[in-house]
């Protein structure tokens, strides 16, 4: 997967199409506050399997081990080199603080394209192959098992194979033979990834099946022909796309195990309903088709590799919208903290091992100052490798601020946990008095809340935490609002509209846009609910609503757009837009 700087769910030219037609495909097939941060996460698999001295480990023990891992993303995989996407040349004190934070693998994905030779023999230039072993060795001398594998090759060139195969299928030779010559000495905890997210142009899905199961056997022959500790080195084969979709699973697993080795496992990709991770089509909640969505898929690698005794490595997870630190979040914190917990749950219960896709610094684990860009979030995260947290039907309860506080009741999920209370800092509130429990229903009542509200500024005016048995709290934010406040913005351009907004407490969900017939405008047409931070974007820190390029210029001249914009609160405001060439025009309703 690439992420480039500007969004996490970036990709390079003609990348986007192809991912997004894979996840359509996963779609039919399926139906600021921190945490209190846990300790050191214990061993999250628990004991391993006891061997006899000297036995080598099975695939299945290895897999097991290298939970949980991590990606050093948009790194080696960066176009053209190291430095391209913003991150850093890796070093010690990167993986020594991974390894702190409890993690036991790496993957490090390799482009190879722009330092190798693009005709016969395909060298790579000696100073890549260095700098990328350079990589591998530290990881490795901290003690963690480190994937190496051919990343973005797979869509600049392997995908050309239906037209070249003969000049791929050499290229990927050479490729494969050149790293495992060079590597092939290196101890077992170094594995091997044939090829990322195999995608190829122009063909059927019995035909992209067909090319990526010739590649991955390709991949297999060259590795274990070089001798030494290729012969029995553990080697990850994907699905085409990475996709965990039955359709592409079975044809992998029946591969696996007519290759009759017992060093290979199977890798695939999660990044969750379509909608919710990007927050399109009105995806902003982690809803019950999202959790169906997440229940599915990994019941599918369960069934379809694990208890096949096919080890599972879930190379990449998270969402394709986030989080990044420059831009607003596309996410409301709770929601993205729901999806992160079940999948933590859904992982160990599936037996599969999970590795976080990082992009870098402004994306999960900040490797300048070695700390998570979201503590909470981390916390999070770290915790869902071993156990189950509570959560609730939201973090927030807004409080009009124009109107009486009332109580307000919040549905607990405790997810097998049991609800221990609510505490405000080290206070403990008090049970009858400040909150009541029916059930799994949570209720706030109107003289905790008043209390709790203050002078009732706009914004978060206090945080209390929902605490359980186990894993990490669940913070709920007080917050006090009233309707936001929108105003006429004339004199724009298609390059920006910037929409004055007073949000008042309030945090923007999503944009609907119509035209005065009810069809859909702008730049995505299958949804009148457009993409979060591509078609627009709210801009607190200058009370504005950005409306961007790709949506302006989507729109048809002289035609208003009824916009509605959902904010958190369950408010929505009305506005009407109209473009005229090259300038447009914002006017409230």
């Amino acid at each position: 997967m690439q992420r480039t700087r500007y969004l996490t769910g970036g990709r390079g030219p003609g990348r986007l199409l192809g991912l997004l037609l894979a996840l359509v495909t996963m779609i039919g097939v399926t139906s600021t506050a921190a945490f209190a941060a846990p300790a050191p996460a214990p061993a999250p698999k628990g004991p391993l399997p006891i061997r006899l001295p000297g036995a080598a480990a099975s695939a299945a023990d290895t897999v097991a081990a290298m939970q949980p891992s991590w990606n050093l993303g948009n790194t080696f995989d960066a176009i053209p080199d190291v430095t391209s996407w913003g991150n850093d040349v890796p070093t010690k004190s990167l993986f020594d603080a991974l390894k702190a934070q409890g993690y036991r693998s790496v993957r490090i994905p390799v482009t190879w394209t722009d330092h190798q030779s693009a005709t016969a023999p395909y060298a790579i230039d000696a100073a890549w192959m260095t700098s990328v072993k350079k990589a591998v060795d530290l990881a490795l001398n901290d003690g963690l098992y480190v994937v190496i594998n051919v990343h973005h090759d797979s869509w600049q060139w392997i995908a050309d194979m239906p037209t070249h195969h003969d000049g791929v299928l050499a290229r990927f030779k050479a490729t494969w033979t050149q790293i495992a010559a060079t590597f092939r000495n290196h101890p077992q905890k170094l594995l091997f990834e044939g090829n990322n997210e195999p995608q190829f142009t122009n063909t059927t899905e019995a035909q992209g099946i067909q090319y990526n199961a010739e590649l991955n056997s390709a991949f297999r022959s060259v590795v274990r022909q070089s001798g030494g500790n290729n012969a029995t080195r553990l080697l990850f084969l994907p699905t085409l796309g990475c996709t965990p979709s039955q359709e592409r699973m079975d044809p992998l697993a029946a591969q696996l195990k007519s290759m009759n080795d017992p060093n290979l496992a199977a890798t695939v990709h999660y990044y969750g309903y379509y909608p919710f991770s990007v927050n399109i089509a009105g995806g902003t909640r982690f809803d019950a088709t999202s959790q169906q969505d997440m229940t599915d898929a990994f019941n599918r690698m369960r069934s379809l590799f694990v208890t096949q005794g096919i080890p599972t490595y879930l190379g990449e997870y998270g969402l394709l919208g986030g989080p990044d630190s420059n831009h607003p979040s596309r996410f409301e914190q709770g929601e993205a903290l729901k999806y992160y917990e079940m999948l933590g749950h859904s992982a160990r219960t599936a037996g599969v091992t999970t590795a976080l896709w990082d992009a870098g610094s402004w994306n999960y684990f900040n490797r300048t100052t070695l700390q998570w860009s979201d503590p909470g979030l981390g916390a999070a995260i770290r915790s869902s490798w071993t156990t189950r947290s509570g959560t609730a039907s939201s973090d927030r309860v807004y409080l009009a601020k124009a109107g009486a506080i009332t109580a307000r009741t919040l549905t607990l999920n405790p997810n097998g946990t049991t609800f221990r209370g609510l505490w405000q800092g080290s206070t403990q509130l008090v049970q009858g008095r400040d909150y009541t429990v029916s059930g799994n229903q949570l209720t706030l009542t109107a003289s905790a809340l008043t209390r709790l509200a203050g002078n009732r500024a706009y914004g978060t005016n206090a945080t209390i935490q929902a605490r359980f048995s186990a894993g990490v709290p669940w913070n709920i934010y007080v917050t006090s609002y009233d309707p936001p406040v929108l105003a006429n913005a004339i004199g724009n351009t298609t390059d920006g509209l910037s929409i004055p907004t007073q949000f008042r407490g309030d945090q923007l969900a999503t944009l609907e846009s119509r035209y005065a017939d009810g069809s859909t405008a702008g730049n995505t047409s299958w949804t009148p609910y457009q993409e979060f931070n591509v078609a627009f974007s709210p801009d607190y820190p200058h009370n504005a609503i950005t409306l961007l390029p790709a949506y302006l210029n989507a729109l048809n001249d002289g035609a208003q757009v009824t916009l509605t914009f959902h904010f958190w609160s369950g408010t929505t405001v009305t506005y009407r837009v109209t473009k005229n060439g090259g300038s447009v025009t914002g006017t409230v309703a």
